[in-house]
């Protein structure tokens, strides 16, 4: 790892953008196409979650009705 990855501003210290380029060449190209494989995937999860938690922070928005419901005729 390279004093430019220790001293990048984020949690990982560094540590995520040497992972990524070690998997980026690392093996044969199929370990590689299966890495990114997982990687697209562990994003398609975490905005499935962020997804969830917006429809949910929208619907905990929404007023609640307080008038009641008055048949026509």
């Amino acid at each position: 790892m390279n004093s430019q990855n220790t001293a990048c501003d984020c949690g990982c210290m560094g540590v995520g953008p040497a992972i990524s380029h070690l998997l980026n060449n690392l093996g044969p190209k199929e370990a590689r196409d299966h890495f990114r494989a997982a990687r697209v995937e562990f994003l398609k999860g975490m905005r499935s979650l962020i997804d969830a938690r917006i429809d949910q922070i929208n619907r905990d928005a929404q007023p609640q009705s307080t008038g009641t419901s008055v048949p026509v005729e």
